[in-house]
C-alpha cells in the first residue's frame, strides 16, 4: 500500500489532524532485467573448476564471460539468445562436457535423468573398485605382474574414464584444475611403478565423484521440490456446468475451476463458492492451514484440505505467485555471494601454485641435495592428490542453496546467495509503516454512542449506508459489523458527496455518515460531540459521525491496526543484535507516534516522499553500514534500492516493491524477519567452517606429504573424506528449523 496517503484521505470522512503535504511525482528507476538468455543443460559440469572452463570457451561467443549465467546444482547454463546453440554445443564438447538445450521438465524426470547419472558414476566406481582388487589379489596370488597390471590399468581408464577428457583440454587451455591433478597423479604413480597406488587412487577419485554427485543432487531436489508444485491437471467448469481437466497453462483468465479436497490449487484465484482450510505452507511459509471462504484469494500450489472450493481464475499459469517464486529461485542459484567469489577466486590462483609447488618438490631436493628421484616424484604426486580443491569449491556453493531451501520453506524468499550473506552482517533495518508494521488495511477501533443510542445500533446504521461502499473507510465498518453478527438493509436513495460523506435512506428516514468537517458545516457540532472527536482523533486516528434525521447519533474511529506480531518481531530483531530499528513513512505525524509508542522504534520519521525516504535510507547506511529496508509499495522502491537489503512484503506487497526488493516475506509474517538474520549466520558459520577445515586438512597432509609420512592412497582418501564432511556439513542447513 502506497504511504503518500494516510488511510483518512477519505471521500466520506475525515480526521482532526494536520492537512496532507501535496503528493509530488516520483520516478522510480527499477534494476534493469536481466537479457534473454536461452538455457543448455551440461552434462559433466559438477563443480567451480568446470564452470571457469565453459566461461573460457563459450565465453567469446557470448561477447564475454560475465554475460553467462551457471546454476551448477542443476547442472545449467544460461547463454545471450544471440548466440548459436550449434556454436555452444560445439564449444562445450571441446571441454569433455556435452550441452543440450534446457527443456523445463518435472521433479520426477529431473530426478529419473539424474539417478541414471548417479547409477553410471556408482558403476564406473564400482568396476574401478572391483578392477583394483582384482588387481591386488592377481599380484598375491600369482606373483607376477603382468595380470595384475592389466587389471590396475582398467581401474585406472575406468575410474579416470570421466575425468581424461576435461584434463585433456585442461592442458590444451593452459588452465590446470583438479581433473589434472588427479590424472598427474596417477600417471606419475604408473611411471614411478606404482600401478596399485595408481588403480587405488583413480577407484577412490571415482567413488568421491559419485558421493559427491549423490549430495549434489539431495540440494538440487530441495529446491527443485519449490519449483514444481503445480498440479498437471486443472478441474475447469464449463457454461454448461460440466467439468473438463485441461492443462493450467491452458486455462483462461476468469474461467471457473474446482478443487477437491486433498488437491493442490492449479492457479490463482479468488473463491466463489465454498468453504475450506487451505495448507498455505508451500508458498507462505504459514504452519497453520488458512480457512478460505468466497471473496477470499488463493495461491497455485498450496493444498485444500477439507471442502470443495469453486475459484475463478485471476491470472494466466505464467504469473501465478507461484511461478513468480520458481523464476527468482531459479535466478537466485546463478548470485553468487561473495565468499564464493573469494572461493572460486581462490581456486583460480590456488590450483597452478600447488602444481608449481608439486613441480619444485620433484626436481630440487635431487637436483640440489642429490636425494633419489623416485622419492621426491612420489612425494610430489602425493602432493598433488591431497591438494585437489575439490572440497573447499563444493563446501560453499552446495552451503549457500541448502539455506536457500530452507528459508523458501519457511516462506522467506531469497533471491541470491549473496543477499543471505548481506543479513548476516545488518546492524540496522528500516521499516516502512501502512502494509509493513500496520496491516495496511483500516479497521474500526471505538463506537462512542450519543443521545441514548448503543454502540450496535450506532454502527448498524453506518454500515447500512456503507452497505454498497467501495472506500476502505466504507468496507471496514461493514466488515466490523458483519462480525458482530449484525443483520441490517441497505440504504436507498444513497448520495455521495466527495470529501464530506454520504447520505440515503435507511427504513425509510433519512440518515448520514460524514467527517468531523462535515457535521460543522450542517451546523450539528456541540461542545460536548467537538470534545468527543478530538480525543478519539488522537494519534492520527480517522472519525466519522453517524446521524439520522434527528441529530448526531454516534461516533466511529478508524485506524490502521499494528500487526499483532510487529512488538514481538522487533523485540526478536533486538535480541538478535539489531542495534537500531527505524521507521520511515509518508503518514503524518500523529499516525507515526501512535505506532511509534506502541513498538518503540530508535528513530521515527513521518511526512516522507519517495525521494526523502532514498535520501533517509543513504543517511542511514552512511552511519550505520549493512542496513535493510522492510517496505511493500511503490513508493517504497527507491529506499529499498539504496538500501543494503531490500525486503518486501511477499504477500501484500506490490509487484514493484517485490521485484526491487532482494528478499521477500511471502507470508508477511515479521517474526521470519529474525529468524533470517539467524539462518543468515547459521549459514556464515557453516561456510566458515568448511572452509577452515578444508585448508587445515590440506596443510597438514601437505606437510605430511613433504615428510614422506602420506601415501597417495591416504591422500585421496582424506580428500575424499574432507569433500563428503563438508558437503554433509553444508547440508545440515536443509533441517534448519523455521
Amino acid at each position: 500500500m502506497s504511504e503518500a496517503k494516510s488511510c483518512c484521505t477519505s471521500s466520506c470522512c475525515g480526521t482532526v489532524s494536520a492537512a496532507q503535504s501535496p503528493v509530488v511525482p516520483v520516478v522510480i528507476t527499477l534494476p534493469q532485467r536481466p537479457e534473454q538468455r536461452r538455457f543448455f543443460r551440461i552434462t559433466g559440469m559438477c563443480c567451480a573448476e568446470e564452470v571457469r572452463t565453459l566461461k573460457a570457451v563459450v565465453g567469446p561467443l557470448a561477447e564475454g564471460a560475465d554475460r553467462l549465467t551457471f546454476n551448477l546444482l542443476d547442472g545449467k547454463m544460461g547463454v545471450p539468445v544471440g548466440v548459436a546453440p550449434e556454436a555452444v554445443i560445439a564449444a562445450v564438447s571441446r571441454t569433455g562436457m556435452s550441452a543440450e538445450l534446457w527443456e523445463r521438465t518435472s521433479v520426477v524426470e529431473r530426478s529419473k535423468a539424474n539417478s541414471s547419472r548417479q547409477w553410471r558414476q556408482a558403476i564406473m566406481a564400482a568396476l574401478s573398485g572391483s578392477a583394483a582388487l582384482l588387481g591386488l589379489i592377481l599380484d598375491q596370488v600369482l606373483l607376477t605382474s603382468f595380470p595384475a597390471q592389466t587389471a590396475e590399468a582398467i581401474a585406472v581408464l575406468v575410474g579416470l574414464w570421466m575425468v581424461l577428457p576435461k584434463a585433456f583440454h585442461a592442458v590444451r587451455s593452459l588452465r590446470p584444475d583438479m581433473n589434472l591433478l588427479m590424472t598427474v597423479a596417477v600417471f606419475g604413480a604408473m611411471a614411478l611403478g606404482d600401478w596399485m597406488e595408481a588403480a587405488t587412487v583413480s577407484a577412490l577419485f571415482a567413488v568421491s565423484l559419485a558421493l559427491e554427485s549423490w549430495s549434489a543432487e539431495r540440494a538440487r531436489r530441495a529446491i527443485a521440490s519449490l519449483m514444481d508444485l503445480t498440479p498437471p491437471m486443472a478441474r475447469v467448469r464449463g457454461d454448461d456446468g460440466g467439468e473438463s481437466l485441461c492443462p493450467p497453462d491452458d486455462v483462461p483468465v476468469g474461467a471457473v475451476f474446482v478443487v477437491l479436497p486433498g488437491e493442490r490449487i492449479p492457479l490463482d484465484g479468488r473463491v466463489l463458492a465454498g468453504e475450506s482450510l487451505v495448507d498455505q505452507a508451500p508458498i507462505t511459509g504459514e504452519s497453520v492451514p488458512v480457512l478460505k471462504s468466497p471473496g477470499q484469494e488463493v495461491f497455485a500450489g498450496t493444498i485444500n484440505a477439507d471442502g470443495v472450493l469453486e475459484v475463478r481464475n485471476l491470472k494466466p499459469a505464467s504469473k501465478t505467485t507461484l511461478a513468480k517464486v520458481a523464476r527468482l529461485v531459479d535466478e537466485a542459484q546463478g548470485r553468487r555471494s561473495k565468499v564464493e567469489r573469494w572461493v572460486d577466486g581462490f581456486a583460480r590462483v590456488y590450483t597452478p601454485a600447488v602444481l608449481v609447488c608439486a613441480l619444485v618438490v620433484a626436481v630440487l631436493p635431487p637436483l640440489i641435495l642429490g636425494l633419489g628421484w623416485s622419492e621426491w616424484i612420489y612425494r610430489a604426486l602425493v602432493l598433488l592428490v591431497i591438494s585437489c580443491p575439490c572440497a573447499l569449491v563444493i563446501s560453499t556453493p552446495l552451503t549457500v542453496v541448502a539455506a536457500m531451501a530452507s528459508a523458501a520453506r519457511a516462506g522467506v524468499l531469497v533471491k541470491g546467495g549473496e543477499y543471505l550473506e548481506t543479513a548476516s552482517r545488518l546492524s540496522a533495518i528500516a521499516f516502512d509503516k501502512t502494509g509493513t508494521v500496520t496491516s495496511g488495511r483500516p479497521a474500526v477501533e471505538r463506537v462512542v454512542a450519543l443521545d441514548g443510542w448503543d454502540e450496535l445500533q450506532v454502527l448498524a446504521l453506518a454500515a447500512a449506508l456503507e452497505a454498497r461502499s467501495p472506500h476502505p473507510l466504507g468496507r471496514a465498518i461493514l466488515d466490523h459489523a458483519v462480525s458482530l453478527g449484525l443483520v441490517f438493509a441497505p440504504a436507498e436513495a444513497v448520495q455521495t458527496f466527495p470529501g464530506k460523506g454520504v447520505t440515503g435512506l435507511v427504513d425509510g428516514k433519512m440518515a448520514w455518515l460524514g467527517s468531523h468537517r462535515h457535521v460543522v458545516e450542517r451546523g450539528a457540532e456541540t461542545p460536548a460531540l467537538r470534545d468527543a472527536a478530538l480525543a478519539l482523533a488522537e494519534h492520527g486516528r480517522s472519525v466519522v459521525a453517524v446521524s439520522d434525521e434527528t441529530g448526531v447519533r454516534g461516533l466511529i474511529a478508524l485506524s490502521d491496526p499494528i500487526r499483532p506480531e510487529a512488538k514481538a518481531a522487533l523485540a526478536a530483531l533486538r535480541q538478535a543484535g539489531i542495534r537500531h530499528l527505524v521507521m520511515l513513512s509518508g503518514d503524518n505525524a500523529a499516525t507515526g507516534d501512535r505506532v511509534a509508542s506502541v513498538l518503540g522504534f530508535d528513530d521515527v520519521r513521518m511526512e516522507l516522499l519517495p525521494e526523502d525516504k532514498s535520501a533517509a535510507m543513504e543517511e542511514l547506511v552512511q552511519r550505520f553500514g549493512t542496513v535493510a529496508m522492510v517496505g511493500d509499495g511503490v513508493n517504497d522502491a527507491p529506499a529499498m534500492a539504496r538500501s543494503s537489503l531490500g525486503i518486501a512484503m511477499g504477500a501484500m506487497g506490490t509487484d514493484t516493491a517485490i521485484e526491487t526488493s532482494d528478499l521477500a516475506l511471502m507470508s508477511d509474517d515479521l517474526t521470519r524477519l529474525a529468524w533470517l538474520v539467524g539462518h543468515s549466520r547459521r549459514m556464515m558459520t557453516v561456510i566458515r567452517q568448511n572452509i577452515g577445515f578444508a585448508i587445515a586438512l590440506k596443510a597438514v597432509f601437505m606437510v605430511l606429504a613433504i615428510l614422506d609420512v602420506a601415501t597417495l592412497w591416504g591422500a585421496i582418501v582424506a580428500d575424499m573424506g574432507a569433500a563428503l564432511l563438508v558437503a554433509f556439513n553444508g547440508l545440515r542447513l536443509l533441517r534448519a528449523e523455521a
